[in-house]
């Protein structure tokens, strides 16, 4: 449990054996912590900290999907494999950091 919170899975191993009617006011408590945990989960973090240099950091994706045969399309990218859009979001990290040093060095 981290952050005083208590996840929906704790909560019915908590819980001691009875009635039925416990046993659906337990449902029901489980069915609002499970929402609000799919709630919480799906709050996306993901925002760029420049938000002018959307459109580079797009077109750059595309650069290193091409460059890795990843066939990335501008839409729906549901078929790509994990490990597809991966390599791509990792190359993408491993030229910035290079690109950096190279700053930071002077060169």
């Amino acid at each position: 449990m981290t952050d005083g919170c208590i996840k929906a899975a704790d909560y019915i191993q908590m819980q001691p054996e009875g009635s039925v009617t416990e046993h659906r006011k337990v449902t029901v408590k489980v069915t609002k912590m499970q929402k609000e945990e799919t709630k919480m989960a799906s709050r996306s973090s993901n925002r760029a900290a420049v938000p002018e240099a959307k459109g580079a950091l797009d077109k750059f994706k595309y650069e290193v999907a091409n460059e890795l045969g990843v066939p990335l399309s501008d839409g729906y990218n549901g078929d790509l494999t994990s490990k597809q859009n991966g390599s791509v979001g990792g190359y993408m990290v491993k030229k910035m950091i290079e690109q950096q040093e190279k700053q930071m060095a002077g060169k």
